[in-house]
């Protein structure tokens, strides 16, 4: 794509929008940004912009501003039902997101992971899998570094740069605006409700998902989840090679637990390959070894020897904010669950420990179903306390399945679930909401809940607790 000398429209000034926004000027694009946020609010990112010579319309966005542009690239946060888009869109104005203007820039081999949860874990995990079977690799995305970021890395310029991976964490909101995207291997790790608010509905959430494979050809690979049910859809729409991976049963060729480990084969006529252990996984929950069954996946049709997977899998630790152990204090465990931000993910943070669960839920809901949570609430749950814009429909969804606090903050939940949680018990915050009500995102509503456990482990005397009981 020749970009000098083209006008170009960057809307919104998310992390992505931000390094789009440079990454365009610096190839000599005549750039313009708007964002409907005002400019204090964004008093953090407009020096950088304004040194480099680009245009910033903030408060609002005018419909001259996006009519007098060569090409708009969304930031991923920005829904394409966004009027201005809409009307410039009617009139044949091309549209493209971030991940699709830096796939046309990139020279490695692609490594694409989606899914409504275990992206984070399973990305980063394929990540050091690769490195650790000698393979130059990159990883970033939804999480880390854009991926325009990493067009300008030392892996993407080098002269080699063909063997390498880059290694990316794609959202639904990344993969409405692809259209040449095309992995090497894309994975699609599960699909549960999620983004209701933004996609309308579960279809059409699913099919953003799918995207991810809608440019692959017959050389290509395409790992899917074999357990669940609308994820086996996805495979009669696909040109790739499909492998799957299942926790419960044998797959065809991909991977599977076959004698307590983690197996590959790689078709029906190959017998399997044990990698890894199950009890070898140092990461908790039964849908860690389905990432970790992906990412096997994945890694041997990159070319990564079993020895290098084993390897690379003994010795990963959980990410940060995803089913993280914060403390231990007078026997009560604190964990941080952040990351859990649709009802699935809270589902399977809940299934990984057998009970004495306090539960911190609640944030800015996306249209969800909280009555799912009823049966493992009735089971494993000793009391959830509700914080954020969502707690009074959770409450009302819940009511009667577990004793409910309201805490209003994170700050209160600690406090009261501190106080009522005996030895062997769990905290647990694993919200099913978006964080942005309280929280400028779900790793800073996880960086706050560490830092008040921690504040308790040092505390001298216990901090009393103002949460509401109902």
């Amino acid at each position: 794509m020749e970009l000098k000398g083209k006008k170009i429209l960057v809307v919104g000034l998310g992390k992505s929008g931000h390094s789009a926004a440079l990454f365009l000027r610096r190839r000599g694009a005549h750039v313009t940004v708007s964002d409907v946020r005002s400019a204090d609010s964004l008093s953090k990112e407009l020096p950088a912009l304004l040194e480099e010579g680009i245009a910033v319309e903030t408060g609002g966005h005018g419909l001259l501003t996006f009519r007098r542009q060569d090409l708009i690239v969304v930031s991923p946060g920005v829904p394409l039902t966004t009027p201005e888009l809409q009307q410039v869109h009617s009139l044949g104005m091309p549209i493209t997101g971030e991940v699709e203007l830096a796939s046309l820039f990139l020279k490695t081999k692609i490594l694409a992971i989606t899914g409504s949860n275990g992206k984070t874990t399973t990305t980063t995990l394929c990540g050091e899998i690769l490195r650790a079977g000698g393979l130059v690799t990159q990883v970033g995305g939804n999480i880390g570094l854009p991926v325009i970021d990493l067009v300008e890395t030392p892996e993407n310029l080098s002269a080699n740069a063909g063997d390498a991976w880059s290694v990316l964490e794609v959202s639904s909101f990344q993969l409405e605006t692809v259209q040449t995207f095309r992995p090497n291997i894309a994975v699609i790790l599960n699909i549960t409700p999620d983004h209701l608010d933004r996609h309308g509905t579960f279809e059409n959430y699913a099919l953003a998902k799918e995207r991810i494979f809608a440019a692959q050809t017959a050389e290509d690979f395409l790992v899917l989840n074999g357990d669940d049910p609308r994820v086996q859809q996805a495979a009669s729409r696909a040109r790739s090679q499909v492998y799957w991976f299942s926790r419960t049963k044998l797959v065809r060729q991909g991977a599977s637990v076959v004698n307590g480990a983690i197996a590959f084969r790689a078709n029906e006529q190959s017998s399997f390959e044990p990698i890894v252990s199950v009890s070898a996984i140092p990461l908790k929950g039964d849908h860690n070894i389905e990432n970790v069954l992906a990412a096997v996946c994945a890694a041997r049709l990159a070319g990564v020897s079993a020895a290098a997977i084993a390897g690379a899998v003994r010795t990963f630790r959980a990410v940060e904010h995803r089913l993280e152990f914060v403390a231990d204090i007078n026997g009560v465990h604190y964990y941080n669950d952040s990351k859990a931000t649709n009802v699935d993910a809270t589902l399977k943070a809940l299934a990984s420990f057998p009970g004495g669960i306090h539960l911190i839920l609640g944030g800015k809901d996306k249209n969800s179903d909280y009555t799912l949570l009823r049966p493992l609430l009735e089971e494993r749950v000793k009391a959830a306390y509700t914080i954020g814009a969502a707690a009074d429909k959770i409450e009302r969804e819940i009511a009667g399945a577990a004793r409910i606090v309201r805490a209003r903050t994170l700050a209160n939940a600690i406090d009261a679930a501190a106080l009522a949680a005996v030895e062997g018990d769990i905290v647990l915050l694993a919200p099913a909401c978006a964080s942005f009500d309280q929280f400028e995102s779900y790793e800073h509503r996880g960086r706050v809940f560490k830092e008040l456990v921690l504040a308790r482990l040092f505390a001298d005397s216990s901090v009393p607790a103002h949460a509401e009981g109902n």
